[in-house]
């Protein structure tokens, strides 16, 4: 059997330009970035005319098992293809903190890839980097008018603002800089996020035009005078400088499948700590170019669908047509409590214990937020025939409508009968809405979430949480969404709590402003704006030959 990279390396690439024709762009539309990437010029989302169908993809709690997501995304666009529909679809970038820690790639797999799947997984078309430097350079402006003489009256123990570097890195997490005395800086606590938890990530994500950029960036709180006033990249006259960096990096990338359905790759904020979406412009291009477009958000839907639907539709004023909910087998028996090593026997009390799961996060998708969806099963080959019925038939119980994908294994072909069941659920009217109001209260848009999506039954908040939320609603800055950072390995705010948990309590210790984003950051738990690497990195199996051929990335 081939690995995810043996099957992309060996697949027969179509010219970008070819795959920016079959969607109406020319060449005066697109940059080249070699002959199988590029970026896509911000006009073409302002073109006018109709736009496609934008149709979400999401998964249950994810396990180490996996869920496919991605790939199913990627297989349900080559289906929509194969079944004579003009499918585009939307992804988001790698991080490289994953591809080197335990996840690995995100460019699909099997035979539902994005390629060039190396490039995508690696340094791509520079975004990442692009984002890296413009919130350094903020953080370097901003300790150098400190260092100047601090005309703004910045209190260095009150910066909210980190450096990012696009890697796990536990190690600067916590650190001091500035040590030295004299030249080398002004001594302070400082710390480092990884790039796609940077609100400049966020801000890319989220912008519409160059403009809208510069704007989003000017109002960066990075932290408070000693008057309590905050403090902005405005303020320290940073964000055209930022701009400058981030200009390219706006652009949308057009890339392929192995099928060659165009997709857009762009953006790649983390779905536990961030909004977990591909960027506006990228969806909007998209549905300029396509009758379908699906796209996917992080994590389990009470994660990146919550923000996708609350924060991304709300800013940029879209409405999803459907929702497809990805599950497998092995995940729902971990669900029910199964261990990893266990999972290729049958066990079918496990897989009905873990069932619960799915149906919340579809019920969430038809009831909290009232759009149709259906259920993917991404099939493994170590699911039996009796499992496969089994989560068929509880489904069908409770009206939910699963479908069987098998695109890992057979690429568009195996998301035939996914396609035509999206297709169905697109012309059917659905009643779209968000969970929350945004004029609440932080509080109340905290509690809706808890309860509505995850199940649970309230909030508690520490006394530093409690101070900092009545400090940003004094300050205006409450009528936002609520961006909720927490573990995506459960409902709950405690990863070990899996299934459908019930009767619990989420812990918020911390709420920050991404007033640049647009929304209050409410951190629960003990989640982490800085991943580390595992014991076994899987940095260690990733090599490369003396002709440039790259192995063991997955």
């Amino acid at each position: 059997m081939k690995s995810d990279i043996e099957i992309a390396q060996s697949a027969k690439l179509r010219p970008v330009l070819e795959i920016a024709k079959s969607v109406g762009l020319t060449e005066d539309d697109i940059e080249y970035y070699g002959k199988n990437k590029a970026k896509v010029d911000l006009s073409v989302m302002n073109r006018a005319g109709s736009e496609g169908k934008l149709i979400l993809v999401t998964a249950i709690t994810p396990t180490p098992a996996g869920e496919g997501k991605t790939t199913t995304t990627i297989g349900l666009a080559d289906g929509l293809r194969r079944i004579g529909k003009k499918a585009v679809v939307a992804l988001r970038e790698p991080s490289l903190g994953p591809v080197f820690g335990v996840k690995g790639g995100a460019a699909g797999g099997g035979y539902a890839q994005v390629v060039p799947m190396e490039d995508i997984n690696l340094h791509f078309t520079g975004d990442m980097h692009a984002i890296g430097a413009a919130a350094n350079l903020l953080a370097a402006m901003l300790d150098n008018h400190i260092f100047q003489g601090n005309a703004l009256d910045i209190d260095k123990d009150s910066i909210t603002w980190k450096r990012c570097v696009d890697m796990n890195d536990r190690q600067l997490r916590y650190i001091e800089d500035g040590l030295g005395g004299g030249k080398n800086g002004v001594p302070r606590k400082d710390g480092y996020e990884i790039t796609v938890a940077s609100e400049v990530m966020a801000i890319l994500c989220l912008a519409t035009s160059l403009t809208d950029l510069k704007e989003r960036l000017k109002r960066i709180v990075v932290g408070y005078t000693h008057a309590g006033k905050p403090v902005t990249a405005g303020d320290l006259k940073a964000a055209g400088a930022m701009c400058a960096l981030l200009k390219d990096a706006l652009k949308p990338n057009l890339v392929q499948t192995l099928e060659g359905t165009p997709a857009f790759v762009h953006g790649g904020p983390f779905a536990n700590i961030a909004h977990g979406c591909n960027s506006v412009v990228a969806t909007r291009t998209a549905m300029k170019l396509g009758d379908y477009v699906v796209t996917e958000a992080g994590f389990g839907a009470d994660l990146g669908a919550e923000k996708f639907l609350d924060i991304k539709c709300r800013f940029a004023h879209l409405r999803p047509s459907a929702c497809v909910v990805v599950a497998t087998v092995r995940a729902l028996k971990m669900h029910g409590g199964v261990a990893k090593t266990e999972l290729a026997a049958e066990n079918l009390p496990a897989l009905r214990a873990g069932l619960p799961n799915l149906l919340r996060h579809v019920r969430n998708m038809k009831e909290v937020y009232g759009l149709p969806a259906v259920v993917a099963l991404n099939r493994f080959p170590t699911d039996t025939d009796a499992e496969i019925a089994l989560v068929m038939e509880e489904c069908k119980k409770l009206g939910v409508n699963a479908v069987l994908s098998t695109v890992w294994a057979e690429g568009g072909k195996g998301g035939e009968a996914l396609a035509e069941a999206v297709v169905a659920l697109c012309d059917q009217p659905n009643a779209f809405r968000y969970c929350y109001d945004e004029t609440l209260p932080v509080k109340e848009k905290i509690a809706a979430i808890v309860r509505k999506v995850y199940g649970g039954d309230g909030v508690e908040y520490t006394p530093e949480a409690d101070a900092e939320i009545a400090r940003l609603e004094g300050l205006g800055f409450g009528k936002t969404p609520v961006c909720m950072a927490k573990t995506q390995y459960s409902f709950s705010d405690d990863a070990k709590k899996l299934g459908a948990p019930e009767h619990f309590v989420v812990t918020v210790r911390d709420v920050k402003i991404s007033a640049g984003a647009g929304f209050v950051v409410a951190l629960t738990g003990n989640i982490l704006t800085m991943p580390g690497l595992p014991p076994v990195p899987a940095a260690e199996k990733i090599d490369v030959d003396e002709n440039g051929v790259i192995s063991g990335l997955f």
